[in-house]
């Protein structure tokens, strides 16, 4: 089984860049704008993670055979 480590990298790596963003837009007192980054990046991350899952599920089908 190929665990594939890239995809967490990835995640953690938008968080951080969205944290920044975040934290440098609140600090410019545009906070509905910071607001608006982070929902942004929650929805990327989220389509991200519904994908992994979409192939973790056609895995577990493949593998006990319900084709």
């Amino acid at each position: 089984m190929n665990v594939d480590v890239s995809a967490i990298f990835q995640i953690a790596g938008i968080g951080i860049i969205i944290a920044m963003i975040h934290t440098v837009l609140k600090q410019m007192g545009k906070e509905d704008m910071a607001h608006w980054v982070t929902v942004i990046g929650f929805v990327v991350v989220l389509f991200m993670v519904v994908r992994l899952l979409d192939h973790l599920f056609l895995e577990i089908k493949s593998m006990f055979f319900f084709n």
